[in-house]
């Protein structure tokens, strides 16, 4: 059997030792060519542009009429 703690640790010194463990946001870069914001190293999702070539085709978001 393992030997286990004779009183309760505070929840101030848990968080003292698990404070290294918080997120932090996502770093964002400009797009060398629109100019949006963006996940470094990934496709542009506004222009779909990668290094400066176009990568993947976006279809435009202007909704079509149904007849």
């Amino acid at each position: 059997m393992a030997p286990l703690p004779k009183k309760k640790y505070p929840k101030a010194r848990q968080g003292k030792r698990r404070s290294h463990l918080a997120k932090s946001p996502a770093a964002l870069v400009e797009c060398s060519r629109c100019h949006s914001l963006k996940l470094s190293y990934t496709v542009c999702p506004t222009c779909g542009t990668y290094d400066g070539r176009e990568v993947i085709e976006i279809k435009s978001t202007a909704k079509k009429k149904r007849k």
